[in-house]
């Protein structure tokens, strides 16, 4: 079994930046991909960004291009995700998913953390 445990959320002014860490711990973790999504108040949950545990390469949602980097510390089994330039609109609660996939118009992962509250003020 593996627990992901998501920290670093938080209140913020628009326009400043937070950073997520999303910590994995139990048996040998070796995921292909990390992902972080999140889930505002009566909206699906959004797909925000994917790292490949191995290479490093990343994907974006086009909402978090340029804005968001999504990085990972393979010896410490952790993904981050730095969030600059944030908006009232990122306001959610964030997530992080262990080789997510897209199944009948919803994501699912191998393992969920419990999400951490981000909120942006304008």
């Amino acid at each position: 079994q593996v627990q992901l445990v998501e920290s670093g959320g938080g209140l913020v002014q628009a326009g400043g930046s937070l950073t997520l860490s999303c910590a994995a711990s139990g048996r040998t973790f070796s995921p292909n991909t990390m992902g972080w999504f999140r889930q505002a108040p009566g909206k699906d949950r959004e797909y925000v960004a994917l790292i490949n545990w191995s290479s490093g390469a990343t994907h974006y949602a086009d909402s978090a291009k340029g804005r968001f980097t999504i990085s990972r510390d393979n010896a410490k089994n952790t993904v981050y995700l730095q969030m600059n330039s944030l908006k009232p609109e990122d306001t959610a609660v964030y997530y992080c998913a262990s080789d997510p996939a897209k199944s009948g118009g919803s994501w699912r992962g191998d393992y969920w953390g419990l999400g951490t509250q981000v909120t942006v003020s304008s």
